[in-house]
């Protein structure tokens, strides 16, 4: 028998960790808003990091501060590409739609000059506006208004202040990616020298996964971008390559790509007003290619690509969406395959052993 006997002093030790633990997470929680920053610094500085290194190591730039700054610059060079190829078509085309909304009311009201309209509207109905600012009943209304006035100019400066926790968030990361092998190696450090094996086999289990992921995660939305750029084109869609980059850039996160469903339905409806097609036919073909691409998404590329890329049969990677989405709901959807993975190797390895023999011994 391999049993402890538990003793009082064990107990103790072990009510005491869970109080630890309990105490580190309400800690953390209270201070969210000044962690959050410094979490997604670390995530975009290990995102980073493989390219840090071929700048510094494969290209030969001098130091590692010049290399982040190289990194840093390509990086930024290929989102403003893809914004390149997204908002100014974008912009070309809600423009048309305001020209044709404007062109249609001055069909149908017969008014040639909008602002002056509405001035001599205004000049004309003076006192009527006067009398009905001055009703209790409106006053009242405005009254209740005023704190939901003040409620968005709130979130305005909750906008400011997320510019600038973003602004922080690149100086953590850029000072993250100095240092990052020391504090990578460091974290282990933090914990009591016979409790470090778990810990290191725990840090090279989520990294092995996340990597995994990653890359399974990219190729996923390469083709998504690919297959949406040539569904689009196929049916004359308007803005077809820059809508499918868009959709591919958001298939980065698993199912953020159904957003893309609105500019679908204002683009439909501007390219039925501007050829003089049905906008329900015009609406379902998008709609249809939206449908098909969807489709081999679920059936095809998602168990293909990503089971193969983090070891899952197709159907419990279904079936890991399937969960995690109900109990974590769109986060769920976001961690299911390495939370499922992660779970799968940690009952191999501690539960029945099997990984014990493919794993490396952890170093010290």
């Amino acid at each position: 028998m391999n049993d402890k006997t538990i003793t009082f002093d064990r107990f103790v030790r072990w009510l005491l960790g869970g109080l630890l633990v309990l105490g580190v997470l309400l800690v953390v929680n209270y201070l969210s808003d000044v962690l959050l920053p410094f979490f997604v610094a670390w995530l975009l500085a290990y995102l980073l990091y493989p390219i840090v290194c071929f700048v510094q190591y494969r290209l030969h730039v001098p130091g590692r501060a010049l290399s982040i700054i190289v990194a840093l610059a390509f990086v930024f060079s290929v989102i403003g590409l893809a914004a390149y190829l997204i908002v100014p078509p974008m912009v070309e085309q809600f423009e048309k739609l305001g020209e044709l909304v404007t062109q249609h009311l001055h069909a149908t009201t017969r008014i040639s000059n909008f602002p002056e309209a509405i001035t001599g509207w205004i000049e004309a109905n003076r006192e009527d506006i006067h009398r009905f600012f001055r009703d209790k009943e409106v006053s009242g209304t405005i009254r209740q208004a005023l704190p939901k006035v003040f409620t968005v100019l709130s979130q305005t400066a909750s906008i400011i202040l997320s510019v600038v926790a973003s602004l922080i968030t690149l100086l953590y990361m850029f000072f993250i990616l100095l240092d990052y092998e020391t504090l990578a190696s460091g974290f282990i450090k933090m914990f009591p020298k016979k409790s470090r094996p778990f810990w290191r086999a725990l840090a090279d289990d989520v990294e092995r996964e996340l990597n995994s992921y990653i890359r399974g995660q990219s190729l996923v939305a390469l083709c998504i971008g690919i297959l949406f750029c040539i569904g689009f084109t196929l049916i004359g869609f308007p803005m077809a390559i820059g809508l499918g980059i868009m959709i591919g850039l958001m298939s980065l996160i698993p199912y953020l790509h159904a957003l893309a469903l609105i500019p679908i339905v204002i683009l439909s409806l501007l390219k039925a007003a501007d050829t003089g097609q049905s906008f329900w036919v015009v609406l379902l073909s998008a709609l249809a290619v939206f449908a098909v691409v969807q489709a081999l998404t679920d059936m095809v590329l998602t168990p293909r690509i990503m089971g193969k890329a983090m070891g899952l049969n197709p159907a419990i990677l279904l079936l890991s969406l399937s969960v995690w989405g109900a109990l974590l709901g769109f986060i769920g959807l976001i961690v299911a395959l390495p939370l499922t993975t992660l779970l799968i190797a940690y009952y191999q390895r501690y539960i029945t052993k099997e990984g014990d023999a493919a794993s490396p011994p952890p170093k010290e």
